[in-house]
């Protein structure tokens, strides 16, 4: 693997901290800013909304310069809107700071997806966009927990100036590593939006809201679940989310590898196994071990979803990858927020706090049922979704994502 992967799994670290880790420090955060915990909830909320919106918009600003450029402004916006919540004087301001931050987030990651892509051989693309997901995942692991305790005993704006650094870390790493491509010629966006009139694509980002929508339905409220159900202290949370943390780089490595052979497959069993066990977990949160090992597993078949998920978007949109890509990440976030809202509603129905978990299961069978969908449709018609239409994949030259890089090289979709 190309070094310039690691400068994009830098980057990646950075937005997964600084994503993760203000659920940590929102007790902190609310009481220097005289204002409630549900209120404070709005930095978690304006985050992924902020991601919904920022993916498409900035990918189409994007489309003027080269993906090398695009990447470092940004890393460059990433720092400036953590600095501003660093700085924040007053809750708004910090807001406004999370919100800048998240615009970064899903262009970033779709881009990315695709620069990765376009660094390695043709049968190692989804390994490549799993390495870059690395960082993601591994920032749950040590971003998340480290940022958690330096903002707990130094200051949640100690934390938020440090996460800054690495989105410096990052920038330094795409300059000096990425490789400049001229920026493509005759690019339209309306070539971008086409994509979305594939079927395929918009099942696969279906599969991304429902699919990953299960995993945050449990782990959105993991904190009370696992005090008032399971009977960890509160300080145990943290190391449990380290678990969860550790199964979301496993699995997000192997989903990766397996995604290069079979990646229809790999979502079968990576998702019929997630809707298993988040029911399970209604059951085995009432056990301390049992519910360890169950978030384990969780992170492992959740993330497992993730490069397949990307890459079938990016092989279906393969004439005009990147605002798909981008989208494909939004819809990430936005499965993030949809869940967290059904869990939440179900709490406060008065069902108890393992009812999210089922809430999950259903999301994650649910896009299931959608991935069958998709692989039938796909065995029926070609990969182009569309009936009596074969696909076919974008010309590639030098073992390279040619068609993805220059979009304008291939017929735009019909």
């Amino acid at each position: 693997m190309p070094l310039a992967l690691l400068a994009l799994a830098i980057g990646a670290f950075g937005i997964g901290t600084t994503e993760f880790v203000i659920m940590g420090l929102l007790p902190d955060v609310a009481a220097d800013f005289q204002v409630s915990i549900p209120a404070a909830g709005f930095l978690v909320t304006g985050y992924a909304l902020g991601v919904v919106l920022g993916a498409p918009l900035m990918t189409v600003l994007g489309t003027r310069v080269t993906r090398k450029r695009m990447l470092m402004f940004l890393m460059v916006l990433f720092i400036v809107g953590n600095v501003i919540s660093a700085l924040a004087p007053v809750f708004g301001v910090m807001l406004a700071g999370r919100v800048i931050a998240s615009l970064a987030h899903g262009a970033f990651f779709g881009i990315g997806s695709v620069v990765a892509a376009d660094l390695v051989a043709p049968e190692k693309k989804a390994g490549a966009i799993s390495m870059m997901f690395t960082g993601l995942t591994v920032a749950n692991v040590v971003g998340v927990p480290l940022g958690t305790s330096i903002g707990q005993n130094f200051g949640w704006r100690v934390t938020f100036f440090l996460v800054a650094g690495l989105g410096v870390l990052g920038l330094l790493g795409v300059a000096k590593l990425v490789p400049e491509q001229p920026k493509p010629e005759g690019v339209r966006i309306r070539h971008e939006l086409a994509a979305f009139r594939n079927v395929q694509v918009l099942l696969a980002m279906a599969m991304t809201v429902l699919g990953f929508g299960g995993v945050f339905a449990a782990i959105t409220y993991i904190t009370p679940m696992m005090t008032e159900t399971a009977g960890f202290a509160t300080s145990s949370v943290t190391w449990l989310l380290v678990l969860f943390g550790l199964g979301m780089v496993g699995g997000n490595l192997l989903g990766g590898k397996f995604a290069d052979r079979h990646l229809m497959p790999m979502l079968y069993v990576s998702l019929g196994a997630l809707a298993a066990v988040l029911a399970l977990f209604t059951l085995t949160a009432h056990h301390k071990i049992a519910a360890a090992v169950t978030v384990v597993l969780i992170g492992a078949l959740g993330f497992a979803t993730v490069p397949p998920l990307q890459k079938r978007v990016l092989d279906q949109a393969a004439g005009a990858p990147t605002l798909a890509s981008a989208v494909n990440i939004g819809a990430f976030n936005l499965g993030n927020a949809l869940s967290a809202w059904l869990g939440g509603m179900v709490i406060a129905a008065g069902f108890g706090y393992t009812a999210p978990n089922w809430v999950g299961a259903a999301l994650a069978a649910s896009a299931l049922l959608l991935a069958v969908l998709s692989g039938a449709i796909e065995r029926r018609t070609g990969n182009d979704g569309r009936p009596g239409v074969p696909h076919s994949p974008a010309p590639a030259a030098s073992g390279s994502l040619q068609g993805a890089i220059h979009p304008a090289s291939v017929s735009a979709p019909r």
